[in-house]
């Protein structure tokens, strides 16, 4: 019971910690372009035009560049990530997302070192990268990584 209460405690100082970071000037900044992205209709249609395109890509790249549509629905993705990646709804709301997706990081690997060295921090920042050359610890792949198999 005594481990239950101590969880408890835990996971409630958890969700304080997160009403901070959502308070805080980055959590406010990615709200905020959160909210105005998915308000942009202009912006909408463009994320909707690359998500269709993507999924067709997907479709046409399963045969590779012997698919007769290949060279042109290659073209017309890249072309709308492209446009999607520019519009400054998209832009602004990307770099609030990576600016809080960095807080995020930090804290965790702060609190994963504080228990020990030994725990897996986050992957997404190579700053928080394991001794061990491998950013989560356990890809087991022996690739660029430097684990090995």
């Amino acid at each position: 019971m005594l481990a239950t209460m101590e969880i408890i405690d835990i996971l409630h100082q958890a969700d304080g910690l997160a009403e901070m970071i959502l308070h805080s000037e980055i959590g406010e900044e990615y709200l905020l372009s959160l909210y105005k992205l998915q308000n942009d209709k202009e912006a909408q249609g463009i994320i909707s035009k690359f998500t269709s395109l993507k999924d067709l890509f997907e479709d046409v790249q399963r045969f590779g560049k012997y698919h007769p549509d290949y060279k042109r629905i290659n073209l017309e993705t890249r072309q709308a990530k492209r446009d999607m990646d520019l519009h400054p709804a998209v832009a602004r709301f990307k770099r609030a997302e990576t600016e809080l997706q960095s807080v995020l990081d930090e804290i965790s690997g702060r609190i994963g070192r504080a228990v020990s060295e030994q725990v897996k921090t986050p992957a997404g920042n190579p700053f928080f990268v394991s001794s061990g050359g491998c950013s989560t610890g356990s890809c087991g792949t022996g690739g660029s990584c430097g684990c090995s198999a």
